[in-house]
């Protein structure tokens, strides 16, 4: 499988709806891709908590519409990032969108785990329940973002349902990177399963992102690392190799917390 992160710069100086036209290009110039992934909250920034209720759309809203066309004009599988969603009762998430490269709206995920420490995010948006599996040829993607990747029981439900490639979307601050690395490592190796984390680069509300995108495999080894500015990070790889890796070290099979009990 050949996937492609694009690490999309988020800066003051440009509209959401520049953005949105440039990475609607970005994505169609990785039509040699099967799966193409972008960052959390790019259009408006992570950090940027005073402009998610303005620039709030529905899941079909323009950058849902923008990003179906480049997914159908590239033929690739898309992860859109995420977008500030405002539900029809008026409440905000934070919601990533996969699409199919026909353009069809394969799932959508609304993250979980709020950052903010009951200020920002936290109390802006509401919280999403459902963990998401989006099944893809040759492989299952589990989505998680940004903060997400702190918790560990997310990612261990994502694998109990099937997820052998995990995907997560962040705008992650460079002031935690070392973080960022270590998290998207462990995961990879507790789940045995690979890890695609796409990051922002940038300037959120004067928040520096980290940027790093990082590929790892399900042995932890990093197939692949951006820098810290905006770049498009490519890598190859064999999905087929995580249930290769649960075959040889069964790990997974000697869980014993966590299981549900048997029954009597």
């Amino acid at each position: 499988m050949r996937a492609s992160l694009i690490q999309i710069r988020v800066d003051e100086g440009e509209s959401v709806t520049e953005r949105r036209s440039r990475a609607a290009d970005l994505v169609r110039a990785e039509a040699d891709a099967d799966l193409v992934v972008l960052p959390e909250l790019w259009t408006t920034g992570a950090f940027a908590y005073d402009t998610f209720a303005t620039e709030a759309e529905p899941l079909d809203g323009p950058t849902h519409e923008a990003m179906a066309r480049a997914a159908k004009d590239a033929g690739v599988w898309l992860h859109a990032g995420s977008i500030p969603e405002r539900d029809p009762d008026g409440t905000l998430y934070n919601t990533a969108l996969v699409l199919s490269p026909s353009g069809e709206l394969a799932a959508a995920y609304r993250k979980i785990h709020r950052f903010g420490f009951d200020q920002g995010e936290a109390v802006l948006m509401g919280a999403g329940r459902e963990p998401v599996t989006v099944p893809v040829p040759g492989t299952t993607l589990g989505l998680a973002t940004c903060y997400d990747l702190r918790f560990p029981e997310l990612f261990r439900t994502l694998t109990d349902a099937g997820a052998d490639t995990l995907v997560v979307s962040a705008g992650w601050p460079e002031r935690r990177r070392a973080h960022w690395t270590l998290l998207a490592q462990a995961r990879a190796v507790e789940n045995q399963a690979y890890v695609l984390a796409c990051g922002t680069a940038g300037t959120h509300a004067g928040v520096p992102q980290a940027g790093h995108s990082i590929v790892v495999d399900p042995w932890g080894e990093v197939l692949a690392e951006a820098g810290p500015d905006e770049e498009v990070l490519r890598v190859e790889f064999d999905p087929a190799r995580a249930a290769a890796t649960r075959e040889q070290f069964p790990a997974l099979k000697d869980r014993v917390l966590g299981l549900a009990p048997p029954r009597r």
